[in-house]
């Protein structure tokens, strides 16, 4: 099985040396952060002071304790009241030293914060910001999260919840690319450089495959491949990706057809059936066993 946290590793470390200030909280800022601080980076996390009988003021924390310590590992906490003169002291004593500023809250709120772009400009010519909002331009001031931004993008066909936060984790991606964008920026020029990350646009990319029809219903990653869906069997549920031909040729012999791989006979009325049956007549065990033996992608979905 693949190691999901792998990417908590990166040996290349393109931010050594880069001191990254966040003040965004929910998800995508910490994931964003985190990837950051993979990369070699030094970050910084300011929290709003945490209300009684808690240790953050970070929503996650209290959602999903598991993940908001995996987010913050490696990561410098600290807490202040940014709207009150101590806390904008401590503020911009860290902006001070840091190279980016990684946000999430929306332009109003960083106007009254004095931390629109055109003030720190001024004040921190070198700094650059990365903004995450729900939507980039007109958009920025609406509310929105996760679900809604999927739904947007159709990635909620029947209207069931999403599987995970696609959104979110996609816009910490973007978000942390963003972050290298603007030192690569830094490194020609001098100055310091904003760039907007939004989630619905995050959404919008990840829907790419489905609107460009690769993923629907009719399309070959969507279920009109044979070779590329999943199948009930005696005991369970299993995913299989012989979408090459090669891939597809040992799956239809494995199934008792004619070794043929092609596009068409794998979108056949006729193939779909022959591999249903055959894979709904065997157990887990065989099919995992068969499809290592014989060099079939193929995995079992857990109960």
């Amino acid at each position: 099985m693949h190691n999901p946290s792998s990417w908590s590793a990166l040996p290349l470390h393109p931010l050594r040396g880069v001191r990254i200030l966040s003040l965004a909280l929910n998800l995508p800022g910490p994931a964003a952060l985190r990837r950051c601080a993979a990369m070699g980076a030094q970050c910084t996390k300011l929290e709003p002071l945490a209300p009684a009988g808690s240790a953050s003021a970070d929503p996650v924390q209290t959602y999903c304790p598991e993940a908001y310590n995996a987010l913050h590992k490696d990561i410098t906490r600290l807490q202040a009241d940014l709207k009150s003169p101590e806390g904008q002291d401590q503020l911009h004593a860290e902006l001070a030293r840091s190279d980016v500023l990684l946000t999430s809250f929306r332009p109003a709120a960083l106007h009254k914060l004095g931390l629109d772009w055109d003030t720190l400009q001024k004040r921190y010519p070198q700094l650059s910001m990365v903004r995450i909002f729900g939507a980039t331009g007109e958009g920025a001031d609406i509310p929105g999260h996760d679900i809604t931004y999927q739904a947007e993008a159709g990635l909620l066909p029947g209207g069931q919840m999403p599987a995970s936060l696609m959104a979110d984790m996609t816009g910490a991606l973007m978000a942390s690319e963003a972050v290298l964008q603007t030192q690569m920026h830094r490194l020609r020029s001098g100055a310091g450089a904003l760039l907007d990350v939004g989630l619905f646009e995050a959404a919008q990319w990840l829907a790419q495959p489905l609107h460009w029809g690769l993923s629907a219903p009719q399309g070959d990653v969507g279920g009109a491949h044979a070779g590329y869906r999943t199948y009930r069997c005696e005991d369970g549920v299993v995913a299989i990706a012989a979408l090459e031909p090669h891939f597809a040729a040992r799956l239809c012999a494995a199934a008792g057809l004619p070794a043929r791989g092609d596009v068409g006979t794998m979108r056949e009325a006729s193939t779909h059936e022959a591999i249903t049956r055959f894979m709904g007549e065997r157990s887990v065990a065989h099919l995992r066993e068969m499809a290592l033996q014989q060099d079939i992608p193929l995995h079992v979905i857990p109960a």
